[in-house]
């Protein structure tokens, strides 16, 4: 059963405190003050309650990066972002968690105050990394102020070390005060643990490969989360179903598993709560999303070899290129012999919806949420399959990573899906090139099993909205540049994309359109419907008019608005972005 305590209350929350843009103390005359709240535990609850829409809602599904690919780019992939574009400098969530916290002090109760403090500072936390991941350096607050107070309104940045220590003074008072049950559309121990371990792994992985100090206490503080979150025994990998579907139904089920999901934000049909995944896939409206080219080829081969170790890979079609793969690629993208979780057709991907050719299947439910804003399953925002990766990362990053470890974390989620477990003897003996190309900042003993599990990372995660922030963190940039590409096409001509013996795709040139069309499902022009990479033949390519750039003295942070600047002239602007 979905809990909606929230959902229900929120209205009547935004009625009592409401929320404003800046850090000053407000709130209605005409309502309930703060004087006669927080008295209660039920004033407490309904107002912690509203901080759970601080969660991200349906960007969780539009990933981009270099991931999933759409007719646009994102201004950060595309290189084009600038101080006078740039947004993100909002503290208007802060300030609902700090006015908390300034007067929850009106209740008596101190066991029943820790609770709600604990859900307080959670959020603050949670706040905090989305800033730092940002910014870099910025303002810690942890109090609202009133508008004659200009030393906080106007205060210089703090350094993000003093930032990242009082995340963490925040974090381990959420673990110790929050409830220890299972409660997926609530904020819990468990929950804390997550971000725990989320943002360690980023902050100790930024410093190592920028070359920053401390990166070793934040790789230990993420291990430590998150062996403390699978000690807890709690949570495992879902894996109802068997292999050919566990992975695609623990994202399509409406009510979040149980198992794995640690928390999610909830929708609900009857309260009207929905989101739009199934027609985000399944119309033009969108961007056509699709997976990227060199994603599909980070696919192990189901028996746990290279995909990119067979000679002309790169040259394959797409029925070809889909044989005998992770089954997790077939439970994320169209693949031949698709069917809806509710249909009985075979469905190929349809070049309408995506520009790829390889079309997303991941959180598509069935055919009745196809309208738009009819989606009402779950969306994770923290799942135990991250947690494990989160370790085996952080050990290998650390140095003190063994295959025991490798066991207890990459082979239970590798077993959902039927795959061979990774052996990191073999890994590090035999690095592959293809992964190594992509992160040439990669070495040492652990260079090859790091690679296995970022590869192990892109491929479970994907969608999930991970993607651009552990390339971030990975000082992987300069991936960002290259040519996005979709599907391989040999030449003009008939094409059969799942293999049942009907040719069901026709591409051609320009003026020669062949007239006997009228059992061909799918008819691309080169030129007008998709661009190939030589003129005539090769992959597919997307946004080739446009010349990525991205600079490695500045583009690991955002700019700070021009706007806050010269508001504030003691926000020192980010590094390379002055002008």
């Amino acid at each position: 059963m979905k809990q909606y305590i929230a959902i229900l209350l929120i209205s009547c929350t935004c009625t009592v405190f409401q929320s404003c843009d800046d850090m000053l103390e407000q709130y209605p005359k005409d309502s309930v003050s703060p004087e006669t709240f927080f008295t209660t535990e039920n004033e407490l609850k309904l107002y912690t309650n509203s901080l759970l829409f601080i969660f991200p809602a349906t960007s969780l599904y539009t990933e981009g990066a270099d991931n999933i690919v759409k007719q646009g780019l994102d201004d950060e992939i595309a290189g084009i972002r600038d101080a006078t574009t740039s947004g993100g400098w909002d503290w208007a969530n802060l300030r609902k968690v700090n006015f908390f916290l300034d007067n929850s002090h009106k209740c008596k109760d101190e066991n029943v105050r820790m609770k709600y403090d604990a859900i307080a500072r959670f959020f603050r936390a949670y706040f905090y990394f989305d800033m730092v991941k940002r910014f870099g350096d910025v303002p810690w607050y942890d109090h609202v102020f009133g508008e004659t107070d200009k030393e906080q309104l106007y205060k210089k940045r703090d350094s993000r070390i003093l930032v990242m220590d009082n995340m963490l003074e925040d974090i381990n008072f959420a673990i110790a005060h929050l409830r220890t049950d299972k409660k997926q559309n609530e904020v819990t121990k468990w929950t804390a643990l997550a971000l725990k371990s989320r943002f360690c792994l980023f902050e100790g992985t930024f410093r190592k490969y920028q070359g920053l100090s401390g990166w070793e206490k934040f790789i230990d503080e993420s291990i430590s989360a998150s062996e403390a979150l699978i000690q807890g025994n709690q949570y495992s990998i879902y894996t109802g179903g068997g292999k050919d579907v566990a992975y695609r139904d623990l994202f399509a089920g409406i009510n979040a598993n149980t198992d794995e999901v640690i928390t999610a934000r909830g929708y609900n049909a009857e309260l009207q709560i929905f989101h739009n995944c199934n027609y985000y896939t399944l119309t033009s409206s969108y961007g056509q999303p699709g997976f990227e080219k060199q994603l599909i080829e980070s696919y192990l081969m189901a028996d746990g070899s290279r995909f990119t170790d067979i000679e002309g890979y790169d040259k394959m079609f797409f029925f070809e290129e889909m044989q005998n793969r992770d089954p997790r690629l077939a439970q994320s993208i169209r693949t031949p012999g698709y069917k809806r979780i509710d249909g009985n057709i075979t469905e190929r991907p349809q070049f309408t919806f995506t520009v790829t050719g390889y079309m997303p299947i991941k959180y598509v439910c069935e055919s009745k949420y196809d309208m738009y804003e009819k989606n009402e399953n779950d969306l994770i925002i923290y799942r135990y399959a991250e947690v494990l990766l989160n370790l085996a990362e952080a050990k290998a990053e650390k140095g003190n990573l063994t295959q025991d470890d490798i066991d207890r974390t990459i082979k239970l989620i590798r077993d959902r899906a039927g795959m061979p477990n990774l052996q990191m003897a073999e890994a590090n003996a035999n690095p592959d090139s293809f992964m190594a190309e992509q992160f040439p900042g990669v070495s040492g003993d652990n260079k090859g099993v790091i690679l296995e599990i970022r590869r192990e990372r892109r491929i479970e995660l994907v969608m999930e909205n991970h993607r651009y922030y552990d390339m971030i963190r990975w000082k992987a940039g300069k991936q960002f540049e290259r040519q996005f590409k979709g599907i391989y096409i040999p030449e003009p001509g008939f094409y059969d994309l799942d293999g049942d013996g009907i040719l069901d795709l026709c591409v051609h040139e320009k003026g020669k359109k062949p007239e006997n069309l009228q059992n061909v499902e799918q008819v691309l022009e080169i030129g007008s419907n998709i661009t190939l990479e030589n003129g005539t033949s090769g992959n597919i390519v997307i946004n080739s008019n446009i010349k990525k750039k991205w600079d490695e003295s500045k583009d690991y942070l955002f700019p700070i608005p021009i706007t806050e600047i010269r508001m504030n002239p003691d926000l020192e602007q980010n590094p390379g972005w002055e002008k």
